[in-house]
């Protein structure tokens, strides 16, 4: 298969454009899943909290589309092994019709034509590497902003590290804010799927929790049911009127 590539070519003082055919990249040795992958309640819990709060409540800036995803591969190069994030966010992306074709199985940097903006990794042990050579791949594979949480300080005594992307390194962030996303992260102790702990949440500007699909439906419950509320006390009201009306001799529903 061929891959038609738009380029720019200057002819004299005028600039034309040509196409070009460049070979599609050879994806069928790539690993886009081993099977074997081992992760614990915690974290499983954790990565699903982050992913489906965005689908239930978040709109992303300008409106486009995104991809949220955990535990899928990243490819930023076809030479180089993926790195697997936690969870990963993608703007003005659409997963293909066809994922089950193995150049879509998972996230080649080259078909989305971009990185993610942000991956997120939830520190289990030391194994990870998660500040070190896991921080260098991320770096090297473009994405804008990298997370590390730490719930048990496996790796140092701060819970929450978010990085920016500078210059092709990772520079350590003052605050837990992604300008691209327009999204920011922070703690928060509560209760997930019958799970008190705490929780690393997506807020917006305010500081707002983004909602669960569960706490969204809980939430309009709670609206609906003040509103029912009210009306009911706005009813009792006009008929307590009405009464008082009715003892004066006065028929309340006389024209």
């Amino acid at each position: 298969m061929l891959r038609s590539v738009i380029a720019m070519a200057d002819v004299g003082d005028s600039t034309a454009t040509r196409v070009a055919s460049l070979p599609e990249p050879d994806v069928s040795k790539l690993i886009t899943e081993d099977g074997a992958a081992v992760d614990n309640w915690a974290s499983e819990k954790a990565q699903r909290l982050l992913t489906q709060s965005l689908y239930a409540s978040w709109k992303a800036p300008g409106g486009v589309s995104f991809v949220a995803a955990a535990n899928v591969g990243l490819y930023s190069a076809i030479h180089r092994p993926p790195v697997v994030p936690d969870v990963m966010v993608s703007l003005d992306v659409e997963l293909p019709a066809d994922w089950w074709e193995k150049r879509n199985r998972c996230y080649l940097t080259w078909e989305f034509g971009k990185p993610p903006e942000i991956a997120v990794e939830i520190v289990s042990d030391r194994a990870g590497l998660e500040l070190s050579a896991k921080l260098r791949q991320y770096a090297r594979a473009s994405v804008a902003y990298y997370v590390v949480f730490d719930p048990q300080h496996q790796l140092s005594d701060t819970t929450l590290q978010c990085f920016a992307l500078r210059e092709g390194e990772y520079e350590l962030l003052k605050h837990a804010w992604f300008d691209k996303l327009e999204l920011g992260l922070a703690l928060w102790r509560g209760t997930f799927e019958a799970r008190e702990d705490a929780w690393l949440r997506w807020v917006d500007s305010e500081g707002r929790l983004i909602e669960t699909g569960e706490e969204r439906a809980e939430r309009e419950k709670e609206r609906a049911e003040r509103e029912k509320d009210r009306a009911d006390s706005e009813t009792e009201r006009a008929r307590r009127l009405a009464d008082k009306l009715r003892a004066l001799g006065i028929d309340p529903d006389a024209d």
